[in-house]
């Protein structure tokens, strides 16, 4: 046991190490490969009410994710406000997956709400883009429609925004919440592991262990790697 762990850790620091670097090549490289690295190393990109679930849900569904290797957005450093920043914009839009999580205080955030609008433009532009709701402690037919403490919620932080800013935000919650998706009053280590394996279906990757998931995931990379590496090579030379 203790050497399956010293190796799924070593593994997990591997791969973390490898697509850092992946990123920092893509920045000193062409603009379109640049976007065709962010685009294949970031999966999963969240939205979340910081003061609700960073420390319970997100907590175990990231860890799940990081189990296996399934890459996602982290905004541990990401100060935020009520416009979304150009690299943010730029992660939704990178992403395969958005996993858009309604608690009770999500629609108290301008932030939160910019990017459930930002994810919906980037879904309508791409077609791409897989939205998963997960209503966590939340009817969502209150979100659907508004109502309840998320409706009053709402309503106040909307107070200072325009007709067209209101219907765009209800517009955008009613899409998502529209969404088959998950439902828990609590958070639950089952629900986590069923939303990872949802996620790995929708990557059109198999459920398997660390070790398999590691192997095939490290080839994929590596293998992308080295096509990318041998284009820059010969634009280089040429």
């Amino acid at each position: 046991n203790d050497k399956h762990d010293t190796d799924l850790t070593f593994k997990r620091i591997a791969a973390q190490f490898l697509t850092l670097s992946l990123i920092r090549f893509s920045k000193k490289s062409h603009s379109s490969l640049h976007y065709g690295l962010q685009f294949w190393v970031l999966y999963v990109f969240p939205s979340f009410s910081v003061e609700d679930i960073r420390q319970t849900f997100l907590s175990h569904f990231l860890k799940d994710l990081d189990r296996k290797l399934i890459i996602a957005f982290k905004d541990n450093e990401t100060e935020r406000s009520q416009s979304l920043n150009p690299d943010l914009k730029r992660a939704i839009r990178d992403s395969r997956i958005a996993i858009v999580i309604f608690s009770k205080n999500y629609a108290s955030s301008s932030w939160c709400l910019n990017e459930l609008l930002e994810i919906g433009r980037c879904k309508e532009d791409s077609n791409r883009l897989v939205v998963i709701p997960v209503f966590y402690g939340l009817d969502p037919s209150h979100v659907r429609k508004q109502i309840g403490n998320f409706g009053k919620i709402f309503k106040k932080t909307c107070q200072n925004r325009t007709e067209d800013e209101i219907n765009l935000r209800r517009r955008a919650l009613i899409d998502v919440a529209n969404t088959l998706g998950y439902h828990s009053a609590i958070c639950k280590a089952n629900m986590t592991k069923e939303i990872t394996n949802d996620v790995l279906v929708k990557l059109n990757l198999t459920p398997s262990n660390d070790i398999e998931d590691f192997e095939v995931r490290m080839v994929r990379i590596w293998g992308f790697y080295l096509v990318v590496s041998l284009v820059i090579s010969k634009v280089v030379s040429s």
